[in-house]
């Protein structure tokens, strides 16, 4: 059901957003993958992402982590409910968003991060059956393991190398460097630590404050990991404060040697980004790779 006129490139969607009474729908900014709106109901803002061919269980991954969020999240981390979900696209609450770099924002975003990193799990990976994931439009291997160091070797290194090197945007030579360093693995994730659970995609895009200034999480890849690798994916592009890693460190202080393993656990956005764009992210990737050898 609709009222109103649904642009061109949300009416071929119906499938998503049937059973709402849309009116007054807009294109909004929602990232580099799928197409995304703002539409409004008698229930209120809606935000709709859609995308005609997804990787297989791309929204119902979305969908599960956002719920995974949702259910671990400490109050002062926000996660928007999911209103809808289908294989073509997602419609979730609406956040309005305001002004975002107050040191006080930046820390009840560092201790809501500690807050949801404490939530454990007997296992690495994903958090449903399914044991597919997505990154981006990258399809994940989301199979269960004991050990991290197993996790992240072989489930994140090795088979984004190679589709990395299959699809022509990743040196050859790779394959050959990333085989030395899952041999090392054990030795390069640093501590021992429980599963957390992890966003999985935390650059600043993915965080958001809204008007009343309390921060959301969107747009999640999330499994049971390393905190260390949420914390990198912050510091590859940067738009995170200076208080939000020192809050997050007063609640629950980073092992010994961390700053010496972000290049190492941005390996698997650097290569999933290789496998999306190419570019020089391909170069990033290997420059990563050499320094761990």
């Amino acid at each position: 059901m609709s009222i109103g006129v649904i642009p061109d490139g949300l009416r071929d969607f119906r499938d998503v957003w049937e059973g709402f009474r849309l009116f007054d729908v807009t294109p909004v900014r929602g990232g580099d993958v799928a197409r995304s709106f703002r539409a409004q109901t008698p229930d209120g803002a809606v935000f709709i992402k859609v995308l005609p061919d997804p990787v297989p269980g791309m929204f119902e991954h979305e969908a599960l982590g956002l719920q995974a969020l949702r259910e671990h999240a400490p109050a002062s981390l926000n996660v928007p409910r999911v209103l809808s979900s289908s294989r073509r696209g997602l419609v979730l609450e609406w956040v309005d968003e305001g002004e975002r770099g107050s040191a006080v924002i930046e820390e009840e975003f560092g201790r809501g991060l500690a807050g949801l990193h404490g939530s454990s799990n007997e296992f690495f990976g994903g958090v449903s059956d399914d044991t597919r994931g997505v990154l981006g439009t990258v399809g994940l291997d989301e199979r269960p393991c004991d050990r991290w160091s197993e996790f992240f070797a072989e489930r994140r290194l090795v088979p984004l190398t190679e589709q990395a090197v299959a699809v022509g945007r990743l040196d050859p030579r790779a394959r050959g460097l990333v085989e030395r360093l899952a041999q090392r693995a054990d030795e390069l994730c640093g501590a021992v630590e429980p599963p957390a659970l992890l966003h999985g995609d935390l650059w600043a895009g993915n965080r958001l404050v809204d008007v009343n200034g309390r921060n959301w999480l969107v747009d999640p890849a999330v499994f049971w990991g390393h905190r260390e690798y949420d914390v990198a994916m912050m510091m590859l592009f940067g738009g995170f404060g200076s208080r939000a890693f020192a809050a997050y460190e007063e609640v629950a202080p980073l092992a010994d040697g961390w700053k010496s393993r972000v290049r190492w656990y941005q390996l698997p956005p650097l290569l999933v980004h290789t496998i999306m764009f190419g570019g020089s992210y391909g170069n990033e990737a290997l420059a990563a790779m050499g320094a761990y050898l």
